[in-house]
């Protein structure tokens, strides 16, 4: 089905190695939703679940904890490998979107906590997860919203306070691929891919961390953002530090702590 795009041949190199800084730093966040997740595709006892782009194992380790009988797959190595030690009751494995290798119909239940944002063709990536996923069955997933929450701008703010600009030779995704990060824009998306009773909610919450645990995340080049951040010179990583500190100051609490507001979707339908 799938080809490898511009997209995804630049994000893939971004993640390569990262699995440890990242399980230190935003995995945290990133398995917010996962209970909510879990619901909205109605995984129990029994069910036969494929987390997708699993990371660190937080949403087949959860699934597992409800008796669910869970293959989870990644397209990064070091994930695979974290994912495996972390959740050994879980079959891991080594795959990439859109094309997995699984047979028509074979889960009850389908997620993918914040994968889409990682692809560079979320249409077919949709039309793969209904297409493991039997009928009846319900496929899941969250992406981060647009606009995003204050706190998910903190550090691109201090970057650009820095002088910091998106490469050119960083790709964005492909325009006809696109689509709004928005309620009315995922549910199109999904309905598009032939998902049945397609529901989708905006999730808000404010993650809580300290600022030295914030900062790392970019500092050990974890996501786009760090990638962008540890390709500049000392200078500017160190101006970006200071501009961080300063801003960061906005979202401090009494004892310290950031509480960073963030937003994202969580949408879910039913094959047919």
């Amino acid at each position: 089905m799938g080809t490898v795009t511009v997209f995804d041949e630049s994000e893939r190199p971004i993640w390569a190695g990262r699995a440890q800084a990242y399980a230190d730093t935003f995995a945290r966040l990133c398995a917010h939703p996962v209970p909510l997740l879990l619901d909205a595709a109605a995984v129990a006892d029994g069910a036969r679940v494929l987390d997708v782009g699993t990371g660190t194992g937080a949403a087949a380790a959860a699934a597992c904890a409800r008796g669910a009988k869970v293959t989870a797959v990644d397209a990064e190595p070091s994930m695979v490998r974290l994912a495996e030690r972390s959740v050994p009751e879980a079959d891991v494995r080594l795959a990439a979107l859109p094309d997995l290798p699984f047979a028509d119909g074979e889960f009850d239940a389908v997620v993918a906590n914040f994968v889409l944002n990682h692809v560079g063709r979320p249409r077919a990536t949709v039309a793969e997860l209904r297409r493991v996923t039997r009928v009846g069955g319900r496929l899941a997933l969250t992406i981060w919203a647009a606009p995003p929450g204050a706190g998910q701008t903190l550090i691109g703010r201090a970057m650009q306070a820095a002088g910091v600009t998106r490469p050119d030779h960083l790709p964005s995704l492909d325009s006809h691929e696109d689509f709004p990060r928005t309620t009315d824009g995922l549910t199109g998306l999904l309905r598009a891919g032939g998902l049945r009773e397609v529901r989708c909610e905006l999730l808000t919450w404010e993650h809580r961390a300290t600022a030295e645990e914030w900062w790392a995340g970019p500092a050990s080049g974890v996501a786009c953002i760090g990638h962008l951040l540890t390709s500049q010179t000392p200078h500017v990583i160190a101006e970006a530090k200071r501009q961080y500190d300063l801003l960061s100051g906005e979202f401090a609490g009494p004892d310290g702590m950031l509480s960073l507001p963030h937003a994202a979707l969580l949408a879910h339908g039913r094959v047919e």
